[in-house]
């Protein structure tokens, strides 16, 4: 794209974007982007104003839903667990610190907490919605225990007083789709 082409683009995207305009969009110096991560930006910005709140099963056609795991032996929950991961991946949604659950577990929590979940339905290239699978204040100890750095682990420690449980591994391994 030619820089006049950026800078018409930057025109067309600061008009679409004064309807939204506040304080919060003041808080970032465009003046010190280039042009081309300007209108990147404001390219987000637009979209997450204008994207519709919905629960994420709706964010398939048609809705998506999952069985009851009752109904499923380990094998098929694998099965179906990878299935509905990549599902919700081709949608940018990336699923984080998952290797403390079980297949089932994992299922349960997609079916339970995250299909139900209300979320701005933001489709960009490159862009993801990244839902952390544990609650780092609720479950400080699998956080410490699985995920939290040789560093992570010092300053809590640190600034808590308390004494770490000890690091273990990761008990359910497995290879996610990430972004690159």
């Amino acid at each position: 794209m030619s820089d006049i082409d950026l800078l018409m683009q930057n025109a067309r995207l600061r008009d679409e974007m004064e309807p939204f305009l506040d304080e919060s969009v003041y808080l970032v110096d465009l003046d010190k982007m280039s042009v081309r991560h300007e209108n990147e930006f404001l390219t987000s910005l637009l979209a997450w104003e204008r994207a519709p709140v919905l629960p994420i099963c709706q964010w398939f056609e048609p809705e998506l839903t999952m069985p009851n795991h009752q109904l499923f032996s380990d094998t098929e929950v694998k099965h179906q667990l990878h299935q509905i991961i990549g599902r919700l991946y081709e949608k940018n949604i990336l699923l984080l610190h998952t290797n403390h659950l079980s297949d089932r577990q994992l299922y349960c929590l997609i079916a339970r907490d995250i299909l139900p979940a209300q979320e701005k339905k933001v489709l960009l290239s490159g862009k993801f919605l990244k839902w952390q699978c544990l609650d780092i204040v609720e479950d400080e100890e699998s956080w410490l225990r699985y995920y939290a750095s040789k560093e992570e682990r010092f300053l809590w420690a640190e600034e808590t007083g308390l004494k770490l449980p000890p690091r273990e591994e990761i008990p359910f391994p497995r290879k996610l789709p990430q972004h690159a």
